[in-house]
């Protein structure tokens, strides 16, 4: 089989992969669908992120949908045939995170497409996939599998939300509004918020933020004080999500944050200076976040039940075959949103 491999910087090739044989308790799935993450894009423009370096060739790709092509011996309830969205996270089970519930923070996670180990798990952007029985989740027969490819990004959006607390009936400022961005607010408004403003310095995301549910876009770039009337009174905003990795970003919103008001970092952005007396004196909570576990089976459930319509992100759609254009296109903030790989089996 054929996989989309990065060498280095702005080297992607198509390498023959050996078929892996199916264990008793796996599934083989013919790759249908994948979408192209920020974490692909670093892997493939810098070779890498922060301290996280590709030190060998690794398959990209974590955000993937397909169809059961073979079903292990001690696997039940499935079958050849269905569509499915896979879970990209593989936790041990067995460390103190796990048996906390946190399996997010698992010592032995096995993540697709990830150098944060070595050697580095290899990714899922390639035409067949062995998978856990316990990383499928079935589609709805209705929901197309470009869809249930957005059931990752979608989950990263969700477990967001749930470090943020409750943000029922809650004012709420999201920065960034990339395709994570645009899936959280979606979240945001099944979860009750009264009021979301959306924020960024390009026209197409913003836009896209107002297909989901989005109460009012600003455009930074072309308004620069468009928070400034938020600042007012100590701050607006009772929940901010900064998800553009932008120093510059998370500093000024913390001006339009009310006091005792919860920010929750989502964009990776590298090492930044806070003004803590700003933090203390308006005791903001600053949280992280950090990728996701149960919230998959719910964002699956959510798109299996069009209680949230995740087909605005969907910008792009290429073949297989141009991944290189793929990955350029994705590279461009203004022309794109989420661009997925279409593996010509669905």
């Amino acid at each position: 089989m054929r996989a989309i491999v990065c060498h280095a910087p702005l080297d992607l090739r198509f390498d023959s992969q050996a078929v892996e044989p199916v264990g008793p308790r796996q599934l083989r799935v013919r790759v249908a669908f994948g979408g192209i993450c920020g974490s692909d894009l670093h892997y493939f423009q810098h070779g890498g992120f922060g301290t996280v370096r590709i030190k060998e060739p690794m398959v990209l790709g974590h955000e993937v949908s397909g169809i059961v092509n073979e079903v292990g011996s001690g696997v039940s309830g499935y079958l050849r045939g269905q569509r499915i969205a896979v879970s990209p996270s593989r936790p041990c089970g067995l460390c103190k995170y796990c048996q906390l519930g946190q399996h997010n923070h698992c010592l032995d996670m096995r993540f697709y497409g990830s150098a944060m180990r070595f050697p580095h798990v290899q990714g899922a952007f390639r035409e067949m996939l062995v998978i856990d029985a316990s990383q499928a989740y079935l589609v709805a027969d209705d929901l197309p599998l470009t869809e249930a490819a957005l059931a990752e990004p979608l989950s990263v959006g969700l477990h967001a939300i749930t470090r943020a607390g409750t943000v029922f009936g809650k004012r709420v400022l999201v920065m960034g509004c990339g395709p994570i961005g645009a899936l959280l607010i979606a979240g945001l408004r099944r979860a009750g918020a009264a009021e979301i403003v959306a924020a960024d310095i390009a026209e197409l995301p913003l836009a896209c933020a107002l297909k989901m549910g989005a109460d009012k876009a600003i455009n930074l770039a072309k308004d620069t004080d468009g928070l400034a009337p938020y600042a007012a009174g100590k701050g607006y905003f009772e929940v901010m999500f900064e998800a553009s990795g932008s120093e510059r970003a998370l500093l000024g919103g913390l001006d339009v944050v009310a006091p005792r008001g919860v920010i929750v970092a989502v964009g990776l952005g590298g090492n930044i200076s806070l003004p803590m007396n700003t933090l203390v004196g308006k005791e903001i909570d600053l949280r992280g976040t950090f990728r996701f576990h149960s919230e998959f089976a719910v964002a699956v459930s959510f798109l299996n039940q069009r209680l949230i319509d995740g087909r605005p992100v969907i910008s792009d759609i290429l073949s297989f075959d141009k991944a290189s254009e793929a990955f350029t296109l994705a590279g461009d903030k203004g022309r794109a949103m989420k661009v997925q790989l279409d593996f010509g089996v669905a």
